[in-house]
């Protein structure tokens, strides 16, 4: 599912981000592009950061 549309990011890529080391939003911006236009996806951007990061730690355990 699209995270961003303005610049056609999915939920997925911004998962892969993270499992290769993105793990704020900022390096999600600077990589991908995600939530640097009109910002409507900032919140949903974030909180898909969060679950990915989330899953790292449970799965680190």
């Amino acid at each position: 599912m699209y995270v961003c549309i303005c610049k056609a990011v999915s939920d997925q890529e911004i998962r892969d981000a993270v499992a290769n080391g993105a793990d704020d939003l900022a390096t999600i911006q600077a990589h991908l592009g995600a939530a640097t236009n009109c910002g409507t996806c900032i919140e949903h951007a974030q909180q898909v950061i969060d679950e990915a990061l989330a899953q790292q730690l449970s799965h680190a355990v």
